[in-house]
């Protein structure tokens, strides 16, 4: 009986999740595009100098596809303070590697609509992930795009003893009341949204 119960709680939380994601998604892709460009810069701006990192750290970050925040700005002032900047790469529909970004880097299609450099780049394990979202809560808990690709790599991560802090990426108008969380969810160190950098406690 419990595990028919326990079931049908995966499956309401996961369709749950899908609503949530939608309706958060529909709002981000309806700001004007000026607004998301400035919040962008402002990003930037608030959390360039608060984001913690020790010379030679690897920061995961993204080029932004859709109604997406552009890191680029913000990558830029933590390569500027001694980050060793990476992006995520489809390899499958199930893996996600991170691949070195030099500054001399020639970007190349990497799978969902986004670029990155190309199979020549060093594959490296990043110390913080910069990690977009659809929709997020106030105890950290996110919900991604439904595809895993973060989770499964955070747990390959962990699997050789790494333990990468995880700060979300999102606009205000992406946060819930709630995220109903599961086992496998791995909740962020912080948000970073136009209004500031939120940090939680894990």
């Amino acid at each position: 009986m419990f595990a028919v119960e326990k079931g049908e709680l995966l499956t309401d939380n996961r369709q749950f999740k899908a609503r949530i994601r939608t309706e958060r998604l529909a709002l981000r892709d309806a700001m004007p595009s000026e607004d998301r460009l400035e919040f962008s810069l402002r990003m930037a701006e608030l959390a360039g100098d608060l984001i913690v990192l020790q010379p030679g750290e690897v920061v995961s970050g993204f080029m932004p596809i859709r109604s997406e925040a552009d890191i680029r700005p913000l990558m830029a002032r933590l390569r500027a303070r001694g980050a060793r900047l990476c992006l995520p790469v489809v390899l499958n529909r199930e893996t996600i590697v991170f691949r070195e970004l030099l500054q001399s880097a020639v970007l190349v299609n990497t799978g969902f609509g986004t670029l990155g450099p190309g199979p020549d780049a060093a594959v490296l394990d990043p110390d913080l992930l910069l990690v977009p979202l659809s929709a997020f809560d106030g105890a950290g808990n996110r919900i991604g795009y439904g595809a895993g690709h973060y989770d499964r790599a955070i747990a390959r991560l962990r699997e050789k003893g790494r333990h990468p802090r995880l700060i979300g990426i999102a606009f205000d108008c992406q946060e819930v009341a709630e995220v109903p969380a599961e086992a496998h969810d791995v909740r962020l160190e912080a948000v970073l949204t136009e209004s500031g950098l939120r940090t939680f406690k894990l």
